[in-house]
């Protein structure tokens, strides 16, 4: 990328195609996404179809932003998303075409828990019937999917919930293309392949889908050994259609399956489309998007302040970055006038610390599994009490990388700090590396909008509750360096 920052300066409406072409992109790299955010205030993402990668463009650029947002095409994708995992409406069906069932078991998994019923309707189809006892010939099979498909019909057996399978196929012979059959799904046979749904197949999967309120479905519809629209997935695209029009709630994923439903129906605007499929994949995996953790909003639920704390009215301490949570436990049970909160991205430390504040009793204490950067002002804005005083602590396991040192604080972090703090509430800043104590300072005072007096450097811990990782450097004999700001 040959631009100068003149260029940048100079422009109103800046433009870039096809980000996907440049190494830095791809690789997320630091530089090059602060570039891409030179005089950027305010950050907007609205292709969600690639917040499942982490791009310089999209998780990159959020950091050197003020605020992060996702665009209304974003948000409106993701909430269709969130209400096809929780959703009231029954009987709730899943049609899957495509294949790499091995790849998609978690994913297939949490439809089989959230479903009515899977309809298995492309290649994946071939390896339920391959492992329900059906012959399948070998070529047609994917390797290593044997357990996952048999997992899968488990998982279904024990939800009580069917499973469809093509009851018989179109087929061709491999010798000879232009010789094709209908072949059932217990007769399959060497030398030919599938390329479409037979007639009794289609029979059972309108009857199937007649009764539905609402229907994901997974593309493509079709086999991959046919050459061009098979007549199965136009009849189940009108079929779907019809559906739509009479109120079922219907989500179509993926481009071949866009494809299909925008060739039959009139109306496209009663469905919900969402044409790359990877995404949507990752989403039902259970799996965090980057693209979507980088946007201020990534924490998506309303915390009952009520529920967690017994007295709301007390002052909030919050620590970022908190780790296993020695810190915040220990000060929780030395100091019951304050209510305590950590942040911590590792969600497995804070599933640790939570069962700690359960089985000690501590009322006073939380711990939230998210990023503190993107999500402290959202978070800790609806918090009742006023916020008395925050606390970062060795802030990177990491430090002595220079190349990942300086993430965790970053200006969008520090001003929503600021924005929150009350009047005379504190800021404490420790760590083991004078650098990056340095710069946490530098970092406070210049984003802290004037708000912010520096005090003395602290000889020892103001607080007498040490984290774990400072009681480790000060069992090797190595210093700590520590401030104190006051708003």
């Amino acid at each position: 990328m040959l631009l100068k920052m003149q260029v940048l300066e100079k422009t109103d409406i800046f433009l870039l195609e096809n980000l996907s072409e440049s190494k830095e992109e791809v690789a997320n790299c630091p530089k090059f996404a602060e570039f891409l955010a030179s005089g950027v205030d305010i950050f907007i993402n609205d292709s969600f179809s690639s917040s499942h990668k982490v791009l310089a463009s999209t998780v990159g650029v959020p950091r050197f932003c003020c605020t992060s947002l996702a665009g209304f095409y974003f948000e409106e994708t993701l909430c269709q998303l969130k209400k096809a995992v929780k959703t009231k409406k029954k009987p709730y069906m899943a049609i899957i075409g495509g294949g790499n069932l091995f790849e998609k078991e978690d994913a297939l998994q949490c439809l089989a828990s959230k479903c009515n019923g899977l309809i298995f309707v492309g290649m994946m189809s071939l390896q339920i019937l391959h492992v329900l006892g059906h012959y399948v010939p070998p070529n047609l099979l994917e390797p290593g999917a044997d357990k996952p498909a048999i997992n899968i019909i488990q998982l279904a057996c024990d939800k009580k919930i069917p499973i469809f399978y093509p009851k018989d196929f179109w087929c061709v012979n491999d010798h000879q293309p232009t010789q094709m059959e209908i072949t059932s799904a217990h007769g399959m046979k060497d030398g030919w392949r599938p390329i479409d749904l037979g007639p009794l197949s289609l029979d059972e999967l309108d009857s199937l889908l007649t009764q539905c309120k609402k229907i994901i479905c997974f593309g493509p519809m079709r086999f991959k050994f046919s050459s061009q629209s098979p007549i199965g997935v136009s009849r189940l695209a009108k079929t779907l259609d019809e559906l739509s029009q009479k109120g079922c709630d219907i989500t179509i994923v993926g481009n071949a399956a866009c494809n299909a439903i925008a060739k039959e129906s009139a109306v496209l605007s009663s469905y919900h489309m969402i044409e790359n499929a990877a995404v949507v994949w990752e989403f039902f995996r259970g799996r965090r998007l980057p693209g979507i953790m980088a946007l201020d909003r990534a924490y998506p639920f309303k915390i009952d302040w009520g529920s967690v704390y017994e007295d709301t009215t007390q002052p909030l301490v919050v620590d970022v970055g908190s780790g296993n949570g020695l810190f915040l436990l220990g000060m929780a049970k030395r100091r019951k006038d304050l209510n305590f909160l950590g942040l911590e991205i590792n969600k497995k430390l804070v599933s640790r610390c939570l069962d700690s504040i359960d089985q000690h009793g501590i009322g006073n204490g939380y711990f939230i599994a998210t990023n503190a950067t993107s999500t402290f002002y959202s978070l800790v804005s609806s918090y009742p009490g006023k916020l008395e005083i925050v606390s970062i602590q060795c802030p990177n396991p990491d430090f002595k990388n220079p190349k990942h040192r300086w993430r965790m604080l970053q200006r969008s972090l520090v001003e929503a700090v600021i924005d929150l703090l009350a009047p005379d509430g504190k800021v404490f800043l420790q760590t083991d590396v004078l650098g990056v104590a340095l710069r946490m300072v530098k970092l406070f005072l210049k984003y802290g909008k004037d708000k912010l007096i520096q005090e003395v450097w602290l000889q020892e811990n103001p607080f007498g509750v040490r984290s774990d990782w400072e009681q480790h450097v000060i069992d090797r004999g190595d210093p700590m360096y520590r401030v104190m700001l006051m708003k």
